[in-house]
């Protein structure tokens, strides 16, 4: 456009204009080139002169040109920010000053700035009749990117993942909004909604993407490319994607990380330890993390030993006091107490040096001393209760702890030491007892019988009306219990427990189950032969008997066809049940 525009003015014989245009669209390219190819100071020292040197139709865009250079300084070099003087007058530069704070950790100042971008976005495009509502939205796409970008910082991951979502529904023709917008989605996802990552990752491949965006940004939807093949067990892929992001950036420590994960996946823990190992060998400025993922790897395999010596090799972190009481916890767990106070000398030798006397110093030697007491080395405790002791003599604890490990020592120097100590008169203090006990917060309370004299007698007492303390209640006893009969001593315990416990019988209900016709009870079978009925008459004459004798009368006798069979315990049971519906084999 700024060069039709020139050639219009050259048309119509404005040459000097033309010119002016035609130097100005070049400083344009020039500035865009230098932003391009990131290099950000030459930029920013380029349109702070054009600012300072020129005022023309172009100044506003030079300023919002600045802003997004200091923006990009701050978040990609964490440069410090400068106050130029920059107006915001429009919703552009807002948006420019607000990536600023976002590279400064100022998140909150950082989000209202967009919320500020936002309305004045509004504003300029409600005056123009042709912009319609859907316009408006796509034009604020990359505002409500940044700002769901804060509230992931903020760790509002709920709220982040919705405006992404909204950002990408609306399908904004950036292609480098929607990869950054996609990518940042995969990064809330981590290994959880997999399936949804892998549609989102789509759109970081889109062509003209890595024109779009810096170099950081492309370096870190690589990793994230590679992490999500990871978790989506695409092995190969993962470590191809690994590899080429390794020969890309050779002393980056992630991509070798990434590898590492993968082999753990895959259970090959000194593979990658041999690969973390070499990395560190060959890049020592990254070593650092990269020693505490062998650490790590090292106390996976059980090696205490092994990772504490990794530990121990790292000069940036050797002093600090974690390290230090990681490793202290470390050797104690493997009670090696001699490599504990090892680490705690080193420690004190070093601050002692550097930082004498200084907070973290005596810290050191206090928690050394009290090591060193704990597992009964009060001999060699003894130099670091004495600068403790130096250092405040009016600290009765830590001279009360010299005396005493003094007294496996030098007994004479511990009498010395003792007369240090306050009498007791000037260690009691003024405190009513009484008072004390009966507070608040006691929680055993002495009782004194309080003497009662005639006269301090109440009314009622005095007049014969004491009240009569209540008597406690027996205890009830079961029903049918014989208070006489001694009780059962196993009558705590289990049944099963118990000594006369016999077990229950098996094969009772084999006996009830009726072996004749069907529908026959069972029991029936017995009182139904006659042979074993007493009161039942022979039915026939026995043997040696008259054959013309006459039998018993037998009208009050039921015939065996006649008789009804008593019901047993359990068909009663079963008689008074009701029919349940729905049985299994029913009729």
């Amino acid at each position: 456009m700024i060069l039709i525009s020139a050639y219009c003015e050259y048309r119509l014989n404005r040459v000097e204009s033309a010119l002016k245009t035609i130097e100005g669209a070049a400083e344009l390219y020039e500035q865009e080139d230098l932003y391009r190819l990131e290099r950000y100071d030459a930029c920013k020292s380029v349109y702070t002169d054009l600012i300072r040197n020129s005022q023309d139709e172009y100044e506003e865009e030079r300023k919002t040109n600045l802003a997004a250079v200091v923006a990009a300084m701050s978040q990609w070099e964490k440069a410090p920010s400068e106050d130029l003087g920059l107006p915001e007058s429009t919703y552009e530069l807002c948006y420019n000053s607000s990536c600023s704070l976002i590279g400064q950790g100022q998140f909150t100042e950082a989000f209202n700035k967009l919320q500020q971008a936002e309305e004045l976005c509004r504003v300029s495009l409600a005056d123009d009749s042709d912009v319609t509502e859907e316009d408006i939205e796509s034009e604020l796409a990359v505002i409500h990117s940044q700002m769901a970008y804060i509230m992931q910082l903020q760790g509002r991951t709920d709220e982040a993942l919705q405006l992404y979502n909204q950002v990408i529904k609306l399908k904004p023709s950036d292609v480098g909004l929607l990869a950054v917008t996609a990518n940042n989605i995969i990064t809330i996802n981590k290994d959880q909604n997999v399936f949804d990552s892998k549609k989102k990752v789509k759109l970081t491949n889109a062509e003209g993407v890595e024109y779009k965006l810096a170099k950081k940004q492309v370096q870190a939807i690589d990793f994230n490319k590679a992490l999500l093949a990871m978790y989506t067990n695409q092995a190969d892929q993962c470590r191809k994607l690994s590899s080429s992001l390794q020969s890309q950036n050779p002393g980056h420590p992630r991509p070798v990380l990434i590898q590492v994960a993968q082999l753990c996946r895959e259970k090959q823990h000194s593979k990658a330890i041999e690969l973390l190992q070499q990395f560190s060998d060959q890049h020592p400025e990254s070593a650092s993390e990269i020693k505490m993922t062998m650490a790590q790897l090292y106390l996976v395999q059980g090696h205490v030993t092994k990772a504490c010596d990794v530990l121990r090799s790292i000069e940036e972190f050797k002093y600090k006091s974690g390290m230090v009481s990681a490793l202290v916890t470390m050797y104690s767990h493997e009670e090696d107490i001699d490599g504990a106070i090892d680490v705690f000398k080193q420690a004190i030798e070093h601050y002692q040096s550097e930082q004498p006397g200084s907070a973290i110093h005596l810290a050191l030697v206090r928690e050394a001393a009290n090591f060193k007491l704990k597992y009964g080395r009060k001999k060699e405790a003894i130099s670091d209760l004495e600068q403790l002791w130096k250092q405040n003599t009016n600290d009765i604890h830590t001279l009360a702890q010299l005396i005493s490990a003094y007294s496996l020592v030098d007994t004479d120097k511990a009498k010395s030491l003792s007369k240090h100590l306050p009498s007791a008169d000037t260690m009691s203090f003024n405190v009513d007892v009484d008072e004390l006990e009966n507070s608040h917060g006691a929680t055993y309370v002495r009782k004194k019988a309080a003497k009662v004299t005639g006269e301090n007698l109440p009314k009622e007492q005095s007049q014969g009306e004491i009240k009569k303390k209540k008597k406690k209640k027996k205890g009830k006893l079961p029903k049918n219990c014989d208070p006489k009969a001694t009780p059962d001593p196993e009558r705590w315990l289990p049944m099963r427990e118990r000594s006369y416990y016999r077990g229950k019988k098996k094969g009772k209900k084999k006996e009830q189950i009726g072996k004749g016709t069907q529908g026959a009870m069972a029991g029936a079978s017995a009182e139904l032969d006659a042979s074993k009925t007493a009161s039942s008459p022979p039915t026939s004459p026995r043997p040696g008997s008259a054959s013309g004798s006459s039998t018993a009368p037998a009208s009050n006798v039921v015939p065996p066809r006649q008789q009804k069979p008593a019901a047993s315990g359990a068909t009663r049971k079963k008689a008074t049940q009701k029919k349940k519906k729905g049985g299994k084999g029913g009729w």
